[in-house]
C-alpha cells in the first residue's frame, strides 16, 4: 500500500504563501462556511458564483489601480512570439516568465469577493433591496507570506446589500452581532477596530464623512489578524457600477469572512484539535439572530 502523501497526512502545509488544506482543514472549513451560509440564508441572500477573472476596464470604474496597485495579479496569457524561450524542465526554483514573454493582461484576479456582484448589477434600477452571498478565491501580491495568517491565494465568503442606507446599515448591524457571538461561543477574544477603506478620495466629500462615520470595522482576533470586516461603502459602487434604488443611486454594504485565517485562530485556540474545533463550530445554530 502507497504512503499517502502529505496533504492527506498534514492538515496544512502552506509553500510561497499557496496553501494545501488536508482533510480535516476541508472539514472544518466547510464547517465553518456552513455557519456563514446559514446567516447569508436567513438575510435572504441568493448564493451566487462568479467569474474567476475581471475585466481590467471593470476594475479600473472602481479605482482599483488607484486604490490597490500594490495588490494587483495580472492574467496575462502567453507571447506565442517568445515560445521558445518560455521555461522547460529542469527550471530552477523562482523562475519567471519576463515581460516580454507575456501579451497585455486583459484580466485580473479578484483580490475581493465583491467587485463580481457590483458588476452584474450595473445598469440596474431596483424596487427592493436586494442581497448575495459568495464564495470565491482571491489572490493578493503581499511583501511577505505568513502560513496562513497571510496568502498567495486564499478564500473568502462575502454577504452583501444593495438597496438604501438604512437596509445597508442593518445588514451589518446584524451581522456584526452575530460574528461576535459566533466568536464567544468559540471561545476567541475578537477586538473591533476602525479601519480606513481607500475607495474615497482623501479629500472629497465621502472621505470627510468617513472620518466622521467609520465605513469599515475589522474583527481581530489575539495577534492582530483580522478575520471578518463590517463594510459600508455608501453609494460609491451605486454611482459607479450605476445601479439605482427607488430612483437614486443604491448603496452597498458586505461582511466578509478570510476563511483561512478563521482556520489559523481556530487550530490555535483548540491547540491543534481539529475535530474539537470543527465540533465547537458545528454546534452553533448557524442563523441565530435572524428572522
Amino acid at each position: 500500500m502507497r504512503t499517502p502523501s502529505t496533504a492527506l497526512r498534514t492538515p496544512v502545509a502552506v509553500t510561497d504563501g499557496l496553501v494545501t488544506l488536508g482533510p480535516e482543514a476541508v472539514r472544518l472549513r466547510a464547517a465553518l462556511d456552513s455557519v456563514f451560509t446559514g446567516w447569508a440564508a436567513a438575510a435572504r441572500a441568493a448564493d451566487v458564483l462568479y467569474p474567476p477573472l475581471i475585466r481590467v476596464a471593470d476594475l479600473a470604474r472602481f479605482d482599483y489601480f488607484t486604490n490597490f496597485p500594490h495588490l494587483v495579479l495580472a492574467a496575462a496569457p502567453v507571447s506565442t512570439d517568445a515560445v521558445a524561450e518560455l521555461p522547460t524542465h529542469p527550471a530552477e526554483p523562482g523562475t519567471a516568465l519576463a515581460g516580454h514573454q507575456l501579451s497585455g493582461a486583459g484580466f485580473v484576479l479578484p483580490s475581493a469577493a465583491c467587485y463580481n456582484a457590483y458588476l452584474s448589477l450595473a445598469g440596474a434600477e431596483l424596487d427592493e433591496p436586494v442581497g448575495f452571498t459568495t464564495i470565491a478565491q482571491c489572490f493578493r501580491r503581499e511583501t511577505e507570506y505568513q502560513g496562513l495568517r497571510r496568502l498567495h491565494g486564499f478564500t473568502m465568503r462575502e454577504i452583501i446589500a444593495v438597496g438604501d442606507a438604512e437596509t445597508v446599515k442593518d445588514h451589518l448591524t446584524t451581522h456584526k452581532a452575530l460574528i461576535l457571538e459566533f466568536a464567544a461561543h468559540l471561545g476567541l477574544s475578537l477586538t473591533t477596530e476602525v479601519a480606513t477603506d481607500p475607495f474615497f478620495d482623501a479629500n472629497g466629500s465621502r472621505a470627510v464623512m468617513q472620518r466622521l462615520f467609520p465605513t469599515k470595522e475589522e474583527f481581530v482576533a489575539d495577534g492582530g489578524l483580522a478575520i471578518a470586516s463590517v463594510n459600508y461603502h455608501r453609494n460609491f459602487f451605486g454611482e459607479r457600477a450605476g445601479i439605482t434604488y427607488a430612483g437614486d443611486e443604491a448603496h452597498t454594504s458586505c461582511v466578509a469572512f478570510g476563511i483561512e485565517r478563521w482556520l489559523h485562530v481556530l487550530a490555535d485556540r483548540f491547540d491543534g484539535d481539529w475535530a474539537a474545533a470543527e465540533e465547537a463550530v458545528r454546534s452553533f445554530p448557524a442563523a441565530r439572530g435572524l428572522s
